[in-house]
Formats: C-alpha cells, sequence, structure tokens
C-alpha cells in the first residue's frame, strides 16, 4: 500500500476508535506509519481524510443490509423492506457499530465543516445506493428523480434509526415495528384516496 491508502486504514482505525473529535492528525499519522505532509498531500486536511475514511467504513458495512446481494423477499414488498431493515438494525448492534461516528459528526459538524459537507454529498449516494436493496433491479442514474424522494426518504428512516438505537437500543423501533407502521401508514392512504 501507498501512503494515501494507509493513511485511510489508520483514520479508519483511529475513528473507530477515537471518533472524530478526539482524532489528531498525530494519532492518524502514528496509526498509519505516514507524516504529516501526507494527510494535506493526499486528502487536503484531516478532516477531509476522516470523513473519506468514515464514508469508507459505511460502504464496508453496506453488504451487510442487503447479505451481500441475497435477499429473499419480492422487491418493492413490505416483506422486503422489513427484511432490509432487519439487516440494518442488526448491524447496529454489533460490537464494533459505526453508527455512533454518523451521529457524532451531526453533533460537531459545525466544528468540522469539511467533513460535513463531503459525508452530506455522500449522503445522496447513499441513498441512491440504497433504492435498489428496497425496490430491487439497478441504481438510479444520479439525475433520477427517485434519489430525491425515495433516496432522502431511506436515508431519513436511516438517520432516524440511528439516533433512536444509540439513545435507547431497548425501546429502539424493531423491523417488525417500523414494517407495521408503514402497513398501516399505506392502509390509510388507500382508504383516503377511495373515499375522496
Amino acid at each position: 500500500m501507498g501512503h494515501r491508502e494507509d493513511l485511510l486504514e489508520g483514520a479508519k482505525r483511529c475513528l473507530m476508535e477515537k471518533g472524530f473529535a478526539r482524532t489528531t492528525a498525530r494519532d492518524i499519522v502514528k496509526e498509519s506509519g505516514t507524516n504529516l505532509a501526507s494527510i494535506g498531500y493526499h486528502y487536503g486536511s484531516k478532516d477531509l481524510l476522516l470523513a473519506q475514511a468514515y464514508i469508507a467504513l459505511v460502504e464496508e458495512h453496506s453488504d451487510d443490509f442487503d447479505r451481500g446481494g441475497e435477499l429473499s423477499a419480492p422487491a418493492g414488498s413490505l416483506e422486503r423492506f422489513h427484511e432490509v431493515w432487519a439487516n440494518v438494525i442488526d448491524t447496529m448492534g454489533k460490537p464494533g457499530s459505526i453508527w455512533h461516528l454518523g451521529m457524532e459528526l451531526m453533533v460537531i459538524g459545525d466544528k468540522m465543516p469539511a467533513a460535513r459537507d463531503f459525508v452530506a454529498q455522500a449522503q445522496r449516494e447513499g441513498g441512491r445506493g440504497v433504492i435498489p436493496m428496497f425496490m430491487g433491479g439497478e441504481e438510479p442514474p444520479a439525475d433520477d428523480p427517485s434519489v430525491d424522494t425515495l433516496g432522502k426518504f431511506y436515508m431519513a428512516l436511516m438517520s432516524g434509526i440511528i439516533a433512536q438505537h444509540m439513545l435507547d437500543p431497548e425501546t429502539a423501533p424493531t423491523a417488525d415495528e417500523l414494517t407495521e407502521g408503514l402497513r398501516q401508514l399505506v392502509d390509510a392512504a388507500v382508504r383516503a384516496s377511495s373515499q375522496a
């Protein structure tokens, strides 16, 4: 590996151990075996390096959401909705869960604007990437309207579930509860439109 990859791996380890706020550039250098100048050269700043390290950690865990493409429920069904959320929620309870990092960045984002802005851009891509998990098919093009509707819907659910799970995992929503809530919402919308 070169310095760029070493820095990214070192930053990922630092994030998991210390989080965004407590990780220093010197921590990353020590963990990666590189030098301070390498951070600026390859990533522009420590904050941008940490943001890219966080996105890399999320991408590494995203295969857990759809079990590496091995979902069994039909695309677009309530069963698929349940299956994906059960997988996502399962990742939150595992040791070494990365989800606390996203919450930390939301809280301290004004102190790390470059990292916040980088992750915010990646979040839209994340929404684009989760659409096929629920709906089947391929990722829609970046300019497809579903990225700003379905993608944002799923990411809003994700953020809310993470926040609730971090605050109180005992009462955080389960996949069963989410699916039943969606079922009730759909049933109410169908009833309302048939009465209109």
